[in-house]
């Protein structure tokens, strides 16, 4: 009988330390999914430049703790001219996505926003087919169609009509321009960026972020407006900092012990995690359209992920 407890044991233990990079994987992909929720939150009366600038405060803290935890701060003196160019080019449009994702999630609906910013994905394929001359292998094509006809099919005609109406302050326009940017972050990564740890060069792009993103809040004369943020508002926006910074660590976690193949794509379902505590928190309903939009961006996306 101890025997048996025993071997029981010893199988419960295999399996947890074999099967604990699932575990973190769910966990980042659930951290990325209320990062957005967190920060609408955050962004109901709070001005979205200000937001923006104090989130990247605690996400640029998380992310030189990567850089330590990985042991790759020693390769800063290697970083080259070229590369450093490239870095904070990179950098800049990575603070231009982030500056109009925020500014879209405080007028329009999450459901909507988010995945209409995850089709970054096909303006970065596109990009790199022209740009890099990558080739579109089959997978690559039907991903794109798929999360090209998603995406179509989450915009209304009313949204486009609202987005006219207002001009520039429109939600739709802005998650536009924030996939459009996110999507160039990729590229000049891609062409510039090469002899360099990942979490080293998402610190130093995260460090030109945050100086861009508080020269905006200076520029438009923002930085009143810091001392009468709500606390309320002001631990929703640190949160989501700290959500952001906990899907990375777990994130990398999972990666060291379990297999890309399975990580990533698990990553990538944050979108569902987001769209279901939209509906939880905000009572944000998707029509059939959209739902079938979201379905097939989900599809598309972790097909591209698992090749």
């Amino acid at each position: 009988m101890k025997k048996e407890k025993s071997f029981i044991n010893l199988r419960r233990t295999v399996w947890e330390g074999k099967m604990m990079w699932l575990f973190y994987a769910v966990g980042s992909s659930f951290f990325a999914g209320i990062t957005a929720i967190l920060a609408k939150c955050g962004i109901k009366k709070t001005d979205s430049n200000v937001a923006t600038a104090i989130r990247t405060v605690i996400v640029l803290l998380f992310s030189w703790l990567m850089v330590m935890v990985t042991g790759t701060a020693g390769e800063i003196r290697q970083i080259d001219s070229r590369t450093l160019l490239f870095l904070v080019l990179s950098g800049l449009a990575t603070g231009a996505s982030w500056l109009c994702y925020f500014h879209a999630l405080q007028k329009g609906d999450i459901n909507k926003v988010v995945p209409i910013d995850k089709s970054s994905t096909v303006l970065t394929i596109l990009l790199a087919l022209i740009f890099l001359q990558e080739g579109l292998s089959g997978i690559k094509i039907v991903s794109v169609v798929l999360i090209g006809i998603g995406t179509l099919l989450m915009i209304d005609k009313k949204d486009t009509k609202a987005d006219v109406q207002k001009q520039s302050g429109g939600w739709l326009v802005y998650a536009v321009l924030s996939a459009v940017f996110a999507s160039l972050t990729a590229i000049l990564g891609k062409i510039g960026i090469t002899g360099i740890d990942s979490n080293l060069g998402t610190a130093i792009r995260t460090t030109v972020v945050l100086v861009m993103a508080w020269l905006m809040v200076f520029f438009t004369g923002k930085q009143g407006e810091i001392k009468k943020i709500e606390k309320k508002e002001l631990a929703f926006i640190c949160l989501s900092g700290l959500a952001t910074g906990a899907s990375w660590l777990c994130y990398y976690r999972a990666l060291q012990d379990g297999p890309a193949s399975v990580v990533v794509p698990i990553d990538k379902l944050s979108m569902l995690v987001t769209i279901a505590f939209s509906w939880i928190v905000f009572h944000e309903k998707l029509t059939k359209k959209a739902a079938v939009g979201v379905v097939l961006i989900t599809v598309g996306t972790v097909l591209l992920a698992v090749v």
